[in-house]
């Protein structure tokens, strides 16, 4: 976040430094408001860049064996844009690598599931699925009682992606 702040201050640098070489260059023949507009602009355009960048950066940085199964587009009002190109904000990954059956009954998997948000930290969960009944459950709060089980749609895709994998 740090670095991203840094990085719009840069480009609103740079936009001014541009109109202002560009102001000079014509003999002074631009009017100089728009030295500020371009700071702006250039600010901006970095920070629209850089959410609609974040999801293709974040997910190719991901290790092998960790897949994305879902994403979640945005739209907000004070981000007009995002009305015309949603921009991806949110998705869960599976750890496709480390799904692990359970040896007393064959249609019971574990899998290590993360969720990504942007501007949070990353969470992880430990599920089980339930291949054969379409069902998922979180371990019961680490006490070693019964997990709660929850239906699930038909194509949820983190119980497709452990079951493919399983």
């Amino acid at each position: 976040m740090f670095l991203e702040l840094i990085a719009v201050i840069v480009a609103g640098i740079a936009g001014a430094g541009v109109m202002m070489l560009i102001a000079r260059t014509l003999g002074d023949r631009v009017p100089n408001w728009l030295i500020p507009v371009a700071a702006g602009a250039a600010m901006l355009g970095t920070t629209i860049s850089s959410e609609y960048s974040w999801y293709s950066r974040t997910a190719e940085a991901l290790p092998e064996g960790v897949e994305v199964v879902q994403t979640a587009e945005s739209t907000a009002f004070y981000r007009p844009w995002t009305y015309l190109a949603p921009y991806t904000n949110r998705f869960i990954a599976l750890d496709t690598g480390n799904v692990r059956a359970n040896t007393e009954d064959a249609a019971l998997f574990m899998a290590d599931v993360y969720f990504f948000r942007r501007w949070s930290t990353v969470q992880a969960v430990e599920l089980m699925v339930n291949c054969s009944t379409g069902q998922r459950a979180d371990p019961a709060f680490g006490d070693g009682g019964d997990p709660v089980w929850r239906d699930a749609v038909a194509d949820d895709p983190i119980i497709s992606g452990v079951c493919d994998r399983g």
